[in-house]
């Protein structure tokens, strides 16, 4: 049995924050519909890299579900679609707000026809508020957000963190928040909207950098690869490569100082606290600097971790790829396109004993199973589904 098994999902969303959640719901077995527009899809079909003639960007995005494709602003398919949410669980779309009220598709709209549906709207500024009809990209939101302000080298530009953690946060939250939703419904029968902003996301992963200024009024600024808080917290440049380690408390210290043969450091009034040994960042890596050159990351490592000292490698994505804890955790998986052929991607991070997910089938082609779709919902034949492609609602 899958967890969620028996949750109907139309899926309206394109591209990275909406795709990434009703794929997490896909790989724990909901039925998830992507409805995509006859005229190309998703917008992310036609983003590189490619296996021929496929996009291995979507690919990575839309495994596990099954995709038709439906015109929206045409009569018959606005009441598919209609006739779709009547027996359905959850409507997940992440348009610009007010763009499905313009369709007459909204959640005041559906929640008539179907007073248990769950509706989650994922965009950039969410659907109240003075930027709420404001586009959205994850670079917009990380600026606005404060999270690219606290990342970067310190005294240097702001940086944007490499993955799309706007859009990728927007969609964890959306599932946490359409899951909770369930859980209500399944024990009220009512269903609502979830409501969820990529800006709001940002603010929500601050962290303690809302903490500290509201604590200090000081405004935050790039730290570089260290932490706010607690010090040795980054890597080093070892022989070969770099090491990362977090000394997180005195004891720990005390610890890595016998390790690397420098007893005096651990009672230094410099470095004996964490407190002070933050206040004094720059003298202490100024002098394990001159200590981490001396032995390769490995060695490291199998030092480090001979004391239960958190550290580790600062892998790049090759090495990542084919680390032995991720191949044991099964975090790279492999799906057989119908015509890409076999492609390689992320796993699915969380594990579960009893109803674990699974990622079993490759993203659709468009439009590949719009027939299959409309027979086993609505019941509709061969023929009735050809009338429909024949005006241009399919």
């Amino acid at each position: 049995m899958k967890a969620l098994q028996e949750l109907v999902v139309l899926d309206l969303t394109r591209v990275l924050a909406g795709p990434y959640a009703s794929m997490m719901l896909a790989d724990f077995g909901a039925n998830v519909i992507k409805i995509e527009t006859p005229d190309g899809g998703d917008d992310s079909r036609a983003f590189g890299p490619f296996a021929g003639t496929e996009s291995v960007y979507f690919m990575s995005l839309n495994r596990n579900k099954r995709s038709m494709t439906l015109n929206l602003k045409t009569a018959e398919g606005k009441q598919i679609f209609i006739d779709m949410v009547k027996k359905a669980d959850v409507v997940l779309e992440n348009y610009r707000p007010g763009t499905m009220e313009k369709l007459g598709l909204g959640y005041d709209t559906l929640k008539e026809i179907n007073p248990s549906i769950i509706y989650a709207a994922c965009s950039g500024f969410g659907h109240t508020g003075p930027y709420s009809k404001k586009p959205a990209y994850d670079v917009i939101v990380q600026g606005m957000g404060g999270v690219m302000s606290i990342t970067g080298q310190e005294n240097g530009e702001p940086t944007r963190v490499g993955a799309s953690i706007g859009d990728i946060t927007a969609g964890l939250f959306a599932v946490i928040g359409l899951l909770t939703a369930l859980h209500h419904r399944n024990q009220t029968g009512e269903g609502q909207k979830v409501d969820v902003a990529m800006l709001d996301c940002q603010v929500a992963i601050l962290e303690n950098a809302i903490a500290r200024y509201l604590a200090s009024g000081k405004v935050p600024t790039p730290l570089g690869n260290r932490h706010p808080s607690i010090t040795p917290f980054e890597p080093f440049k070892a022989k070969d490569g770099y090491v990362i380690i977090a000394v997180g408390n005195d004891k720990l210290w005390e610890k890595f100082c016998n390790l690397i043969g420098r007893q005096e450091l651990i009672n230094d009034e410099r470095f004996a606290t964490n407190p002070a040994r933050t206040e004094n960042q720059r003298q202490l890596k100024a002098i394990l600097d001159d200590v981490f050159p001396d032995k390769t990351v490995d060695e490291w490592l199998a030092a480090l971790d001979g004391q239960g000292i958190p550290s580790g490698p600062l892998n790049t994505v090759d090495r990542v790829i084919n680390d032995p804890q991720i191949k044991a955790r099964d975090m790279i998986v492999e799906t057989v396109h119908s015509v890409a052929g076999p492609v390689k991607m992320a796993g699915i991070p969380i594990k579960m004993s009893a109803t674990p997910g699974a990622v079993e089938n490759a993203a659709p082609l468009l439009g590949e199973h719009t027939e299959e779709i409309l027979k086993e919902m609505l019941g509709l034949t061969s023929e009735q589904v050809a009338e429909l492609r024949g005006k241009k609602a399919l």
